[in-house]
C-alpha cells in the first residue's frame, strides 16, 4: 500500500457533529454547529467543544459559562447544517429550523426537543489554542428521549440514527459490528 505525505493538519475523523445551544444573559437563545466535540473526563464528567472567536456564540459561551450539547441525527442533518453556516447574528435559527426550545434543569441555556440526547454543561476552563478556543465543561445533566428506551431500561441511541462528520460530509452511522469487549469475549 502506497501512502501520500501531506502537511499537518487534523484528519482525525468521523467526529461527532453537534449542536450547541445557548442563550445569553438577555435570555436571547442561538445553536452553533460543532465538529470539535469531545470526551474529556469520566468522573467528573466532563466534555471540549473548540470555537472560533468570531464565531456568534462565542462571546456567550464566555460570558454565560453555559451551553448544551445536542446530539444529531439523520432527521436533524438539515437542521445542523444550517446552524453552521447561518450566523445567529441574523437569524433565529430555533425559528427557521422549526426546533423547539426547552428549559435546561441546570444550566439557562435551552435544549433542543428534537435531540435525542442533551447534555447541559457548565465550562470550567477556556484554553486559547490558536485559530480555535477549547472550553472545557463538567456535564451537569444529561437528558435522554424515552422513545429511545427498550422495556429493560437500556437506551439505543442507534435508533435515533445518529451522524457524524467527516473532512466535510455528514454522514450516518451504520450498523453494529461489535460490543465492547466481543474480541476477547469467551464463547
Amino acid at each position: 500500500m502506497s501512502k501520500e505525505l501531506w502537511k499537518p493538519g487534523n484528519m482525525l475523523y468521523p467526529l461527532p457533529v453537534v449542536m450547541i445551544s445557548v442563550a445569553d444573559k438577555g435570555g436571547k437563545a442561538n445553536i452553533i454547529t460543532v465538529a470539535w466535540a469531545g470526551t474529556v473526563c469520566t468522573n467528573p464528567p466532563m466534555v471540549s467543544i473548540s470555537v472560533r472567536p468570531e464565531r456568534y456564540s462565542y462571546d456567550i459561551l464566555k460570558e454565560t459559562g453555559e451551553f448544551v450539547i445536542n446530539l444529531t441525527t439523520r432527521d436533524l442533518a438539515y437542521a445542523t447544517d444550517y446552524c453552521g453556516v447561518k450566523s445567529g447574528r441574523d437569524v433565529d435559527k430555533f425559528k427557521e429550523m422549526k426546533l423547539t426550545p426547552i428549559p435546561g434543569e441546570k444550566v439557562k441555556a435551552p435544549l433542543i426537543k428534537e435531540s435525542p440526547v442533551n447534555l447541559e454543561c457548565r465550562v470550567t476552563q477556556v484554553l486559547p489554542l490558536g485559530s480555535h478556543d477549547m472550553f472545557l465543561a463538567e456535564i451537569v445533566a444529561v437528558h435522554a428521549d424515552k422513545q429511545y428506551m427498550d422495556e429493560k431500561g437500556k437506551f439505543h441511541l442507534e435508533y435515533a440514527q445518529p451522524i457524524v462528520y467527516s473532512h466535510g460530509s455528514y454522514l450516518a452511522t451504520g450498523e453494529t459490528i461489535g460490543t465492547f469487549g466481543y474480541s476477547v469475549k469467551k464463547n
